[in-house]
């Protein structure tokens, strides 16, 4: 998925009046945990390069997660827009839902790729 597909699902889905730049922000967020979170803790981390996304970022720039977990955009998107809206009841329905493939997702990249180790130090 890309940023601007990403983009048009969320703004089809669920119609907002928050701009591009807000939703590649949003975006670049999740994006950055999820490099900082799970891929530099496995094995083979090196291979994954990201740059925070901005306004000048191209946007058919691929997301890092792909399918079947790319949806995790989606409901991150959703979530964003239902907490800012103050529609908590829909955001607690749209991070959950966030919650579950990313969780899915952490659970298939620690099933394929070897966590780093770190020695354990006694002092």
């Amino acid at each position: 998925m890309t940023i601007l597909e990403a983009i048009q699902e969320v703004d089809a889905l669920k119609p907002n009046t928050y701009t591009q730049s807000m939703k590649i922000k949003w975006l670049s967020t999740l994006d950055g945990m999820i490099k900082n979170q799970v891929i530099d803790t496995h094995e083979g981390f090196e291979g994954v390069t990201f740059s925070p996304y901005d306004d000048e970022t191209p946007l058919n720039t691929e997301l890092l997660v792909k399918n079947p977990y790319d949806s995790m955009y989606i409901a991150w998107l959703e979530s964003k827009i239902d907490y800012v809206n103050g529609e908590y009841t829909k955001y607690n329905n749209s991070i959950t839902r966030y919650n579950d493939i990313y969780s899915a997702f952490n659970n298939e990249y620690n099933r394929n790729h070897t966590p780093l180790t770190s020695s354990i130090r006694y002092w």
